[in-house]
């Protein structure tokens, strides 16, 4: 057994072997549950740029599903995490302390769009985020209803799970789910409004009485679903519908925030103020950290202890945490992200000029996707969209794929993209989509 051990140990470390041989030791060693896209393996990265262990170059329009905005291995991030990396990697927040994550939490605190005082928690994954926000809301409530949106993605952990509103491959399989959470349409370009406040009235006549639910969560720009951004009216709707029946209104900016809409978080777009938000992907460079920032009131509703984890606040993550805000305000990636935004759309506009395969292309900033049909019926065509990722990735470009009906390309590229990268990625794409 020490010899099977060491030959991994050794054998990961060189980078030897192929990208088949590796995909062979994948598929006996880690159950079929953890789908992998690509059959080749990353051995080194720069910013927009990765190399397999065979050499091949790719120019990364994935990000890590959106966790690098500020590329790979940024060497501000980096210089971070190697001197946090000589003082501790780990104390646990919760019975050592550090001023890191008090410091974090203050500049947090300070960004965030929600109106007043305000409060911060770390935790490590997005939907570890999310289901303390639910939390947070029941506690402060007392309530425990929950409303979310079809085709929302909150995250794969059971309670997450079951708030998303997409079944394949999410849902299907792991029911039954916990009580008392409920799903109507969501408003944006595919659902008339009129039509989700009467599905939001109905849930209230059929299922649950408003003064029952504790919260209702949403995601500025749908990512998992297909890019899909919230109508501006349907966001004052929600504000205005939480006030009505004292439910908090939860923002979650796990996908969406970080500069990625062109403002460090998309709910700056609609001029409202959730009570919570939830954070998480690029805000710490690809190191696990994720937070709910919300008002101070509601985020002291917990008794002491019943918020935390052993890795919540990772002293390495939050110092990569420290160098990515500083890197977005420097580099003014926000303005970035409208830029790049702007010239993908252009590309994506001309292209469907000569393509009848296109669809409706979305854009919040930097957060653009793009819909493939079958030109006859305008119906959903998931095939020729995995026929374009798999063109693509063949010339050397790494796209990701989302939606209800896995329809829709979603771009992902880092917002410290060189120029000449960027360039040489819409010359791809232009190919392809030709």
């Amino acid at each position: 057994m020490n010899a099977v051990l060491n030959q991994g140990v050794l054998s990961a470390v060189s980078g030897a072997g192929t990208n088949a041989e590796w995909h062979a030791r994948r598929l006996a060693a880690t159950p079929r549950g953890v789908a992998v896209m690509g059959d080749f393996f990353i051995d080194h990265a720069k910013n927009a740029e990765f190399w397999d262990i065979e050499g091949r170059r790719y120019v990364d329009f994935a990000g890590g599903i959106a966790v690098l905005n500020t590329g790979h291995v940024h060497p501000k991030v980096q210089a971070a995490i190697a001197a946090q990396l000589q003082r501790f990697t780990h104390s646990c927040y919760q019975v050592v302390p550090y001023a890191e994550y008090v410091s974090l939490a203050e500049r947090i605190n300070a960004i965030a769009p929600i109106d007043g005082a305000k409060k911060t928690a770390f935790f490590s994954t997005g939907a570890e985020a999310v289901e303390n926000a639910i939390k947070i809301a029941r506690s402060h409530t007392k309530r425990s209803g929950v409303i979310a949106f079809g085709g929302a993605f909150h995250g794969r952990s059971m309670f997450a799970v079951a708030l998303t509103g997409k079944v394949q491959p999410y849902k299907a399989g792991f029911g039954p789910f916990a009580p008392e959470i409920y799903h109507a349409p969501f408003p944006c370009h595919c659902a008339d409004l009129a039509q989700v406040k009467s599905a939001v009235e109905q849930l209230f006549k059929c299922d649950i009485e408003p003064s029952r639910v504790a919260a209702i969560i949403f995601e500025p720009v749908q990512g998992e679903g297909g890019f899909n951004p919230i109508q501006a009216e349907a966001v004052q709707w929600l504000r205005q519908l939480c006030d009505q029946h004292g439910i908090l209104l939860i923002a979650d900016e796990v996908q969406t925030g970080f500069a990625r809409t062109g403002k460090m978080f998309a709910m700056e777009h609609y001029g409202v103020s959730p009570d919570i938000m939830t954070m998480a992907k690029s805000m710490a460079g690809g190191t696990t950290l994720s937070a709910v920032v919300g008002r101070a009131e509601i985020m002291d509703a917990p008794n002491p202890g019943g918020l935390g984890g052993t890795y919540a606040g990772n002293p390495l993550a939050v110092a990569a945490a420290h160098a990515v805000l500083d890197v977005m305000h420097e580099e003014r990636l926000c303005d970035r992200a409208n830029v790049l935004g702007q010239r993908l759309t252009q590309h994506l506009q001309a292209a469907k000029e000569r393509n009848n395969c296109m669809g409706d292309i979305r854009a919040l900033g930097a957060m653009v996707a793009c819909e493939f049909v079958h030109p006859e019926t305008g119906a959903p065509d998931a095939d020729m969209t995995k026929k374009v990722q798999q063109a693509a990735l063949k010339k050397g470009l790494l796209l990701l794929t989302c939606g209800v009906h896995g329809n829709v390309v979603r771009f992902l590229f880092p917002l410290t993209i060189e120029d000449t990268v960027f360039t040489e990625a819409m010359e791809i794409l232009d190919q392809v989509l030709s």
